[in-house]
């Protein structure tokens, strides 16, 4: 249901667009209005599908997993890069930043809506408020080893 609300949303923009072009100096509304109405409904549609999509227990569950996971690594891999930092070249960090983390940040952030339906706003906010300063410390790092 979601990849057809999605194509009709692209198909409707793409209608419109042609409607728009038909004559440039009048737009006809006759064709322009049912290309319109059959849009917003699809993104309805779309938007719905993807609510519920993101409130199943199954998957909040599984982000939760993902979530728990990703930090975990995260941490081990920041101990693991701390106790060696005085032997790793500083043009390398980088490349060692990239390796150990990317994938776990990448996780966190794809799965992190989830905490807001189990944990509530306010906890998601400092939690991501946490995590975002965490990130720019790494970023930071990184950036100081590309500049050597």
């Amino acid at each position: 249901m979601k990849a057809i609300a999605l194509i009709m949303v692209i198909a409707s923009f793409l209608a419109g667009a042609f409607v728009a072009v038909l004559d440039p100096r009048l737009i006809n509304w006759n064709y322009m209005i049912p290309v319109l109405l059959v849009g917003v409904i699809s993104l309805g549609i779309y938007r719905r599908a993807q609510r519920q999509e993101s409130h199943s227990g199954h998957r909040l569950e599984g982000n939760m997993e993902i979530l728990e996971t990703s930090l975990n690594n995260i941490l081990a891999n920041l101990e693991n890069l701390c106790q060696r930092g005085d032997e790793l070249p500083v043009y390398q960090a980088r490349f060692e930043i990239d390796r150990l983390f990317r994938d776990d940040l990448n996780n966190f952030a794809d799965a992190r809506e989830s905490m807001i339906h189990v944990l509530g706003i306010q906890n998601y906010a400092d939690v991501m408020s946490n995590f975002a300063a965490g990130e720019r410390y790494i970023n930071r790092v990184w950036s100081a080893s590309t500049d050597g």
